[in-house]
């Protein structure tokens, strides 16, 4: 297990970088605590998987350093930074049994066969191929393979880290949430320091125990899932995480009180002049569709997905979502919208700005 230390970290694939827009990992600084499982989240080419292959070894960062416990290991070979990488797509020896693979980092560590044997048991019994361990690997499907690569990953409980890129793309969506759970198991039993890219929020937020939300080369925010719901530091954060997204509307704010198109909004906290882009953000579970309080909406459709209602509507020429419970009703008169006032954000330039409480 190790303390993974990010120090003024960036990098670019160009050779000679001018700008931050040259950059695919902008300046990273954080501290990311021993122990700890957590996820990288964002979408396709926002620098997870740079960010990842720069903490395994496999990359070497234009600027700046990486530590593990205050060792800098910017310039260590990945085979000197005792970590266990699982990658996207399965990564197995077709010509070795499944017991052989998943024995194999054991073996090539010199530890004995007795335990070999009963890690290998018990890695086979937690991603269920126990009935499959005298099998050769070649021939086995796609997602049976990510499973070897999964184990012979978990297999070593003397890594520094456990890294995971996407390792969940290939596998059926039932085994993909035992996966998830065994996962979980494994980090609460020997406290292995994890890292888990993914670009599905639910994969990400039922994992770790912090989340790494990721955009355009940067860290946006770090949190836990309840911090990226309430709090979205960034509005690329309350527009990925939740479904659907926060809804974003540009607003007016003086003091305590949003305007959009001359109607006011009250807020909780205070806000002194704003410069730039300035937008308000709310979450559809805040916002309540009314007969006759709040400000005008027109309801476009309304979505019954079991658990609740998600209403599309038209806010002031902006489409925004609104939940209602499974049981709260919706009828053609009702055409107004109000927003709790505690769960209202507001925005300057994409970032959120804390306000002054009363």
């Amino acid at each position: 297990m190790a303390k993974i230390t990010l120090d003024n970290l960036a990098h670019s694939y160009l050779p000679n970088p001018k700008s931050e827009d040259d950059f695919a990992l902008k300046e990273l600084n954080h501290v990311w605590e021993d122990g700890a499982a957590y996820a990288l989240l964002g979408s396709s080419g926002c620098g997870k998987t740079t960010l990842l292959n720069i903490i395994s070894g496999l990359l070497q960062p234009s600027r700046g350093r990486i530590l593990f416990d205050d060792v800098d290991v910017t310039h260590a070979p990945t085979a000197q930074r005792s970590i266990a990488q699982v990658f996207q797509f399965p990564v197995v020896y077709d010509t070795m049994s499944v017991r052989d693979n998943l024995a194999f980092p054991l073996r090539n560590r010199g530890r004995d066969e007795k335990y070999v044997a009963e890690r290998v048991q018990e890695i086979a019994r937690m991603i269920g191929m126990e009935d499959m361990l005298n099998r050769k690997a070649r021939g086995l499907t796609a997602d049976a393979k990510q499973k070897i690569s999964l184990g012979r990953g978990m297999v070593r409980k003397d890594v520094n880290a456990l890294l995971f890129d996407e390792p969940l793309t290939v596998i059926d969506p039932h085994m993909k949430w035992e996966l998830r759970t065994q996962l979980k198991k494994l980090h609460h039993d020997f406290g292995h320091t994890m890292i888990y890219v993914t670009h599905d929020q639910t994969e990400a937020l039922t994992f770790a125990d912090k989340v790494v939300v990721m955009y355009e080369g940067r860290v946006v925010q770090i949190g836990t899932p309840d911090e990226l719901f309430e709090r979205p530091e960034h509005t690329f954060v309350g527009y990925f995480i939740g479904s659907p997204g926060m809804n974003v509307i540009p607003a007016k704010v003086e003091g305590r009180t949003a305007y959009i198109d001359g109607s006011s909004v009250e807020l909780a906290r205070g806000y002194g002049p704003l410069d730039g882009k300035v937008e308000i953000g709310v979450r559809p579970e805040f916002a309540r569709l009314s007969q006759s309080d709040g400000l005008p909406v027109k309801v476009r459709r309304v979505e019954d997905v079991g658990r609740h209602k998600i209403i599309r509507a038209n806010f002031f020429g902006h489409d925004i979502n609104i939940i209602a419970g499974e049981d709260d009703p919706v009828s053609a008169d009702m055409n107004r919208v109000t927003f709790d006032a505690k769960h209202v954000n507001v925005y300057a330039n994409d970032w959120r700005v804390e306000g002054e409480a009363a």
